[in-house]
């Protein structure tokens, strides 16, 4: 994968932290698919990755993700994500760790598939 690609996702994720879907998902190709553990999917396009985000960060205050390490495998980046939120009204903050695995075509994330860390 090509540094400009690692550079698309580590936009994303800033984005994605400031709660700025349109940057965010400037760095989606219009045909996004994203499957997650938590909901099943796969989501469709800018649409409907951006309700599924929006729908997944509405019960928090707060929510971080720090990408954590980086691979490369073939035409895939591999990201493990920690991921911090605080829920609305609280003073708790819950963590998890969890591994997107990116397909990029023409500089843009094509495909997002998340999956369990191991840790």
């Amino acid at each position: 994968m090509s540094e400009e690609d690692r550079e698309t996702l580590r936009l994303g994720y800033e984005a994605y932290n400031r709660g700025d879907w349109d940057g965010l998902l400037r760095g989606m190709h219009p045909d996004i698919e994203w499957k997650t553990i938590r909901t099943g999917g796969p989501y469709r396009g800018h649409d409907e990755v951006r309700r599924f985000l929006e729908d997944m960060r509405e019960p928090f205050e707060e929510v971080v993700t720090e990408p954590e390490e980086w691979f490369d495998h073939g035409d895939r980046i591999v990201v493990f994500v920690r991921i911090r939120a605080r829920p609305r009204g609280s003073d708790a903050v819950a963590e998890n760790r969890i591994g997107n695995v990116w397909t990029m075509r023409g500089g843009k994330a094509i495909r997002c598939e998340e999956a369990r860390s191991s840790d």
